[in-house]
């Protein structure tokens, strides 16, 4: 029998605890046969450019230079947002909420981001 991929990580590398129970080598979850049968349409999920899921508390790297309304210069590529969170109801695509360092709060598009 093969083990189910991580829930938390999705790392190949778990294995069984007891007879319903899994654990991840990579994170150190557990986790029920119970807890994979969660339907994935109900889950929100939000892609970067490279279609990594990202989660609340990731950090992100900008990939391209960013204009900023009402800022006289733009968010360079490479600027890192820490701590992330995903907000469902984000305007236009903008599910991302992130502090940029020099330019406060602001919503961010999965398309213009990468997990770093």
């Amino acid at each position: 029998m093969t083990t189910p991929k991580c829930p938390s990580c999705g790392s190949e590398y778990t294995y069984e605890l007891s007879d319903t129970t899994f654990g991840c080598s990579e994170c150190g979850a557990e986790f029920t046969e119970a807890d994979l049968l969660v339907d994935a349409a109900d889950k929100f999920i939000v892609l970067d450019s490279v279609g990594t899921e990202l989660s609340d508390g990731d950090d992100v790297i900008i990939i391209q230079d960013l204009p900023v309304k009402g800022m006289p210069k733009p968010i360079k590529k490479g600027t890192k947002a820490k701590n992330i969170r995903i907000n469902e109801s984000g305007k236009n695509g903008h599910y991302i909420d992130a502090k940029i360092d020099g330019f406060g709060a602001m919503g961010l598009k999965g398309s213009v981001v990468k997990k770093g």
